[in-house]
């Protein structure tokens, strides 16, 4: 049975215990994800809401609804296979980390973002043991290669659930350091989109808001705070 059928044919979703984990059943059948693997989920709480999200469709199935059972399968269709590539994919951002990089004028946006940046690179440094380089523009500059070993350590500590919601957090804000200070709860979803924005934010006071970039930028935001939900049910 292919989870992604075309159209809802099931009564009811529901949560269920299964070998390894957790699942979700539509009626008597076991979702199963995209390349046909069972859904195995790791907690009870993450099965109770992707069970939510199958019950939600009406008629045709509309998988962009349903964003925690895209992250499910994900994890498992995506990122376990290749969960070293994954890793290295999302320790990679450390070597270009948004707060890194910061204006080289007006003196006011230099100021909010030291202000704003400082903060997350002094606990990087403290509580996370890898300190880095800050520049001014946008030419790449080298980090200490001790520090991006310790970064990538701390990626490879997540599990394959925790992955897919780690890389959405650092691929949507640019930013490995802060999506590992969500993960850590240092900083709450809306927290770090908000500081991964103070460049579009800046220019959005000076010269108002563009509507197609607004939803945009409501997509990406949205997509975030859905990883840090995802993170969360992991356990």
């Amino acid at each position: 049975m292919s989870a992604w059928a075309a159209k809802r044919f099931w009564k009811s979703a529901q949560p269920e215990p299964c070998d390894g984990g957790f699942t979700v059943r539509l009626d008597a059948r076991a979702v199963k994800t995209p390349a046909k693997q069972p859904l195995v989920l790791p907690t009870f709480a993450m099965a109770q809401e992707i069970a939510a999200e199958w019950d939600q469709q009406q008629g045709l199935i509309k998988p962009d609804t349903m964003p925690l059972t895209r992250a499910a399968n994900s994890a498992i269709d995506k990122v376990a296979p290749q969960i070293d590539g994954v890793v290295d994919e999302i320790a990679n951002y450390g070597t270009t980390d948004l707060l890194c990089y910061h204006a080289t004028s007006p003196q006011p946006l230099i100021d909010r973002q030291a202000a704003r940046w400082t903060p997350l690179l002094d606990w990087a440094r403290d509580t996370l043991d890898a300190p880095l380089v800050v520049t001014q523009g946008v030419i790449p500059v080298p980090q200490p290669a001790v520090s991006l070993t310790t970064l990538r350590a701390h990626v490879a500590a997540h599990s394959p659930f925790q992955l897919a919601a780690l890389h959405d957090l650092v691929a949507i804000s640019g930013s490995l350091i802060l999506g590992l200070a969500v993960t850590r709860r240092r900083l709450s979803g809306a927290e770090a989109f908000a500081l991964s924005r103070i460049d579009e934010a800046w220019q959005n006071e000076l010269w108002g808001e563009d509507e197609d970039a607004a939803r945009l930028e409501a997509l990406r935001r949205d997509a975030f705070l859905t990883a840090e939900r995802f993170f969360a049910l992991c356990g």
